[in-house]
């Protein structure tokens, strides 16, 4: 047996905080209590060695839950692997991930599926699950699915990469009336896009920078396929989450109540409520996602859908590629970056800047995907969950630079920014994963488990 005591922190768990202790033996939390820990008031064997970690001044949450993240393995590993990003994903808080299927070849079939499985099991020191991309024609293979294993599908409404664009109504129907496994859904109508893209060569052809990125992926693009994704989920009772929203107006087809009791839910990504389009002229391109960063007004209430309960997740699209295709004229330049090392301590600056209250990001960030997908005894601080945890020291100021980038592309939109939470621990399965900047050699990373 191996017991690890994180004692005299200050716990964050489903609404409240509390000075407390943590006891973890295996892989399993097994005691939660107030105040300092002792040998007498924890009803532990005092013969297992026993680590101490004292987490005084330091706030201890769940591990973070990542739903979307792209580790860009196979075909892809110049930019990023499964073994780099869920490196960099525990130095940043994040404890378990679900990668996305538009890599080279694409995961559009069992094999590949299995292919993604084995190989995290051999690499990643996080917890790990994986989306089945939909196509035009895999229903059947999507119908085979085991849906306690697999997170989710993955449905590209808008523009995809990897051939995995479903852009038949007739197929789209058919996935949402026969899923077996949460839909999740990439919302960019192509139509628009394509139009604005021709609009906007035209008048600015080869001097066109990322300015024009929120114009050309415009809000409307945005919530033409979000709400024919809501409409197709409401006709058929398809249980759809969609990702990534970036407008105020997206936010009107979403309503508040408990998530357990949704099956229309969304995501909001970190990159959406720190940048707005005032930060492309310093940025550029490496502000470029897809759906694009846009206004001040779209950022603030998406803010304000967080506290008030129309954003049900917050994640990171986590999505690196190297500095070089980056810095390419806008028209060539990729879109997507880094994220997953930063995302944790950027809400937690939110929260200091006083956005919303530290009890909302964990709920947002580790808490709500846990319910969402169903997630076997994870999320949350609880006596039998697994130990999955991480602690933060919140009066630990750092600023991001080249040197301290944990990603394999080796850059950051947040290069420069100052920080004043530091990730000190992070364990996986009740092993120490990462302290104090060291990554362990050890990986303890398990494949996700669904209740479904």
């Amino acid at each position: 047996m191996s017991r690890i005591v994180i004692d005299n922190g200050t716990l964050v768990n489903e609404g409240s905080q509390f000075q407390g202790y943590i006891i973890i033996e295996n892989d399993r939390i097994t005691h939660i209590g107030p105040g300092r820990y002792s040998a007498q008031n924890s009803d532990c064997p005092t013969s297992v060695p026993t680590r101490m970690i004292d987490a005084t001044g330091k706030l201890v949450l769940p591990g973070v839950i990542d739903d979307q993240v792209h580790f860009r393995e196979p075909g892809m590993t110049h930019k990023a692997d499964i073994r780099s990003e869920s490196a960099t994903a525990v130095c940043g808080g994040v404890t378990s991930y679900m990668e996305m299927p538009n890599t080279n070849p694409p995961t559009v079939n069992a094999q590949r599926l299995e292919e993604k499985f084995a190989r995290a099991a051999e690499v990643s020191p996080a917890n790990y699950s994986f989306y089945f991309g939909a196509t035009n024609d895999n229903i059947d293979e999507i119908h085979r699915l085991d849906p306690r294993h697999v997170c989710g599908i993955k449905v590209f409404m808008g523009s995809s990469t990897g051939n995995l664009l479903v852009d038949k109504d007739v197929a789209l129907a058919k996935l949402f009336a026969e899923s077996p496994i949460l839909i999740a859904t990439h919302c960019e109508d192509e139509t628009t896009i394509r139009t604005n893209t021709q609009h906007y060569r035209e008048l600015y052809g080869d001097q066109a920078t990322a300015a024009l990125h929120p114009l050309i992926r415009s809000a409307e693009a945005c919530y033409r396929s979000s709400a024919k994704a809501v409409e197709l989920a409401d006709r058929y009772g398809t249980n759809l989450h969609i990702l990534h929203l970036s407008t105020a107006h997206e936010l009107t087809l979403f309503d508040n109540k408990p998530l357990a009791d949704k099956k229309i839910t969304n995501e909001v990504c970190v990159h959406h409520l720190w940048f707005t389009d005032a930060d492309y002229a310093a940025k550029g391109n490496l502000i470029k996602w897809n759906p694009a960063v846009k206004g001040a007004a779209d950022r603030d209430a998406l803010r304000a859908g967080i506290l008030d309960g129309r954003v049900d997740v917050v994640a990171t699209d986590h999505a690196p590629h190297t500095l070089d295709e980056k810095l390419q004229p806008y028209w060539s330049a990729p879109s997507g970056g880094p994220l997953v090392q930063h995302s944790l301590v950027a809400m937690l600056e939110l929260s200091k800047q006083g956005i919303f209250p530290i009890e909302k990001v964990v709920e947002k960030m580790c808490h709500a995907p846990a319910i969402r997908f169903a997630i076997h005894q994870r999320g949350f601080l609880r006596e039998g969950y697994y130990a999955d945890i991480v602690i933060v020291d919140p009066h630990k100021s750092w600023q991001v630079a080249r040197e301290n980038i944990r990603s394999k592309c080796g850059w950051s939109p947040f290069e420069g920014t100052e920080f004043s939470h530091c990730v000190t621990h992070t364990i996986v399965n009740g092993h120490i994963a990462y302290e104090n900047g060291e990554l362990s050699d050890s990986l303890h990373g398990r494949a996700l488990e669904f209740d479904r």
